[in-house]
């Protein structure tokens, strides 16, 4: 411990004395939080339904079927209850829930009133948006093509024709865990991920190539030092900087950005300890493996680059291909992005996201000791 703490002091000393590293790490994260909190666009390819028919008539299978025919809506499973459906949206496996009431088909005919509700996750409120958007023009739709018939049959006075005039459907959406639909509490959890993923994956990633270049690598190498030391002295002075960025981010999101925080603080920032382990574990395995800053500076820029464009931060991890969604669980950008919405947005607690965590902790495991035993205590 101590060979470790005069490593650390000696890191610490490093980076304060560079006066052209402070903006960065400290400035340019709270300014790209700002700038790019309110450059967003979304589309909607798919949404994943969940149905409660609770009439299982002939009218509520052609309104189901004429959602799932549209494209947007892919009916994922079905229950005869809601409180399925408010599971599932809970666990992010259902994006809407579409509830047909008992007796639908009996009082569209009847001429009355027949309302349907969605439920929709509106976590992502441009998501949510198009969602209802898009369910109620069908549905609108639905009942155009219905009215005519009931109209046409009882005024001609067809056999089983017992009405003159034909109802309408009524849909009363209820927005959860974003009422407002505001784009910005889906965007400013995804862009905290990525500051902090930059500053921990970069800076990790360019502090070794700098002790070679600079020279003092040499120093360190001939010294009684041991492997595990010198990378747990790399790692932890950005650790704790890169927690103090996230800390401070999540002020500004709170009091700055009015975002709502429903979930556990200390459950957010016990995840976000073990996800910079990942990404600094990268970085610094970049910086075992590369000789010069500008060579680890563009691995570890277009390995973030990947990461963020398939991490959901800009596009829903739903609405992309079979196999980019399969990738996504080599991403942990993608799962502490999930981790970070569900806890601030939807007050997820550690068994909502134990698979998420689970799954960083395997990486962590993984890259750590590999970065240890790349590195090699010789001169090149």
């Amino acid at each position: 411990m101590r060979t470790i703490r005069f490593l650390l002091q000696k890191e610490f000393l490093q980076i304060f004395r560079n006066k052209g590293m402070l903006p960065i790490i400290f400035v340019m994260p709270v300014i790209q939080l700002v700038v790019l909190s309110f450059a967003a666009t979304f589309e909607l390819n798919r949404a994943n339904l969940h149905l409660v028919d609770r009439d299982r008539s002939q009218l509520s299978q052609r309104l189901t079927a004429k959602l799932q025919a549209s494209g947007y809506f892919r009916v994922a499973s079905a229950s005869g209850n809601s409180g399925e459906g408010i599971r599932l949206l809970q666990s992010g496996e259902a994006d809407v829930v579409l509830e047909i009431p008992d007796g639908f088909g009996e009082r569209l005919a009847g001429g009355g009133s027949a309302p349907v509700q969605f439920l929709i996750d509106a976590v992502d409120g441009t998501k949510a948006g198009l969602i209802q958007a898009y369910g109620q023009a069908i549905v609108a739709d639905f009942n155009r093509e219905v009215t005519p018939r009931f109209e046409a049959a009882g005024a001609s006075g067809e056999a089983g024709a017992q009405v003159t005039r034909a109802g309408t459907i009524a849909v009363h959406p209820s927005n959860w865990y974003n009422p407002q639909l505001d784009y910005l509490h889906y965007m400013v959890p995804g862009i905290l991920v990525v500051l902090v993923s930059m500053i921990g994956m970069f800076l990790s990633g360019m502090n070794i190539v700098r002790e070679r270049e600079l020279g003092t690598i040499e120093q360190l190498n001939v010294s009684p030092v041991r492997r595990y030391q010198f990378i747990i002295a790399k790692l932890l002075p950005f650790w704790i900087i890169a927690m103090f960025e996230l800390a401070l981010g999540l002020a500004i999101a709170r009091w700055g950005f009015h975002i709502p925080f429903t979930g556990s603080v200390l459950l957010l920032m016990g995840v976000a300890a073990l996800y910079l382990l990942v990404v600094q574990g990268l970085g610094l395995f970049i910086s075992t493996v590369t000789h010069t800053q500008q060579q680890a500076m563009f691995i570890a820029w277009f390995i973030m680059v990947v990461f963020i464009l398939m991490g959901g931060l800009f596009t829903p991890v739903e609405s992309m291909p079979e196999w980019a969604r399969q990738l996504t669980w080599g991403n942990p950008v993608a799962h502490f992005i999930e981790i970070m919405r569900r806890v601030m947005l939807k007050g997820a607690g550690l068994a909502d996201i134990a698979l998420l965590v689970g799954v960083l902790g395997g990486m962590a495991a993984l890259i750590l000791p590999a970065a240890v035993m790349r590195y090699r205590k010789k001169v090149q």
